[in-house]
């Protein structure tokens, strides 16, 4: 593993709260819509504004956001999960399967469209989990 960030899930207001962090913390700011995704046919067309992913990131920090809400909805307390970014393959199906023990595996390991083997997860504390490995960040 090489990385711990925060992801926080918004519902609709994703590129609002970014910006004001942004204003209060500084760094560069990225968003990526639904509508500039792959996804974008698979999707409702009222949710093409919305944010599938965004990215603060300075020197201290990188902080992650969308406006990707699971089908339970949005709920105050389990807008925020811990992101990890691995460097190996083998890393992440382990740290998965260890994770998941007891657990609830909310979106198992798939290759995605961004290159990753990306998956979520919430432990058996309730805490919620994403993992993600980009294979063109592979060390040897």
């Amino acid at each position: 593993m090489k990385q711990i960030h925060s992801y926080l899930t918004f519902n609709g207001n994703c590129r609002e709260a970014m910006t004001f962090y942004q204003s209060c913390l500084g760094g560069e700011l990225y968003f990526q819509t639904i509508g500039e995704s792959p996804i974008a046919d698979k999707m409702p067309p009222q949710m093409k504004d919305c944010i599938l992913h965004s990215t603060l990131r300075n020197s201290a920090f990188v902080i992650m956001a969308s406006d990707m809400v699971g089908d339970k909805g949005l709920t105050k307390g389990t807008n925020v999960s811990l992101m990890l970014n691995f460097s190996h393959e083998d890393d992440i199906q382990n740290t998965y399967q260890k994770l998941a023990t007891d657990g609830q595996a909310t979106h198992p390991l798939e290759h995605t469209f961004w290159g990753a083997l990306f998956g979520g997860l919430t432990d058996k504390f309730g805490i919620q989990w994403l993992l993600n490995f980009d294979k063109t960040q592979q060390q040897q």
